[in-house]
């Protein structure tokens, strides 16, 4: 949310791989979540990734894309339901305005947010469509801070993960913004891992 190619992981992750034969492809897509995954799902079929990480509300996107393993970080599964029910806010004089503030994008590369009613209300169907786009198996795994500020919220549940994916998680000492020792010790191991098939 308000994440893309100037995001912090998806540069640490291209700085690693570069000069390897692996190849790290971010894509800022629209907040309103038809419209992004109607991008994404024409860059899977313009790119053929062989893997795909979700990073927190991009989890959700993530999760929509069918038949290639994934990875996630911080992973909010209670976003959409979330941004679902504070969507009466923008109806209110300065509403969006102040999810604006809550929530400010930084400059760059990133997905500009549109706290508008219409496109905050889809967000129940994203969530929902992405449980059934799991439902017929896959590849699901990923990473939790354990001082994740977003768990005060229920944005980011471990709980939930748990009970749609088992235990195909991690937890590590840090927030929801994947600290830099751990996208090395963590995240990259298990993305050669799933990359050299060794799973």
């Amino acid at each position: 949310m308000g994440g893309g190619g100037d995001s912090r992981i998806p540069r640490l992750l291209r700085e690693h791989f570069s000069g390897t034969d692996i190849s790290v492809i971010v894509r800022t897509y629209d907040f309103d979540p038809e419209t992004g995954r109607k991008q994404i799902l024409s860059w899977v079929e313009e790119l053929e990734p062989v893997l795909v990480i979700g990073e927190s509300l991009g989890a959700i996107q993530a999760l929509r894309v069918r038949g290639i393993p994934h990875l996630f970080v911080s992973p909010s599964l209670g976003a959409p339901m979330f941004l679902y029910r504070v969507a009466w806010i923008t109806r209110l004089p300065g509403g969006s305005a102040l999810l604006h503030r809550i929530w400010p994008v930084k400059e760059g590369d990133r997905q500009p947010l549109r706290f508008e009613y219409d496109i905050l209300r889809k967000y129940k169907t994203h969530w929902e469509d992405a449980l059934k786009a799991v439902s017929g198996g896959g590849f699901y795994y990923a990473f939790f801070g354990r001082k994740d500020h977003y768990k005060k919220w229920g944005v980011v549940k471990v709980s939930t993960w748990r009970k749609i994916f088992g235990n195909t998680f991690q937890e590590y000492d840090g927030t929801h913004f994947m600290e830099e020792e751990y996208v090395y010790s963590m995240l990259v191991p298990k993305m050669l891992e799933i990359l050299d098939g060794t799973l």
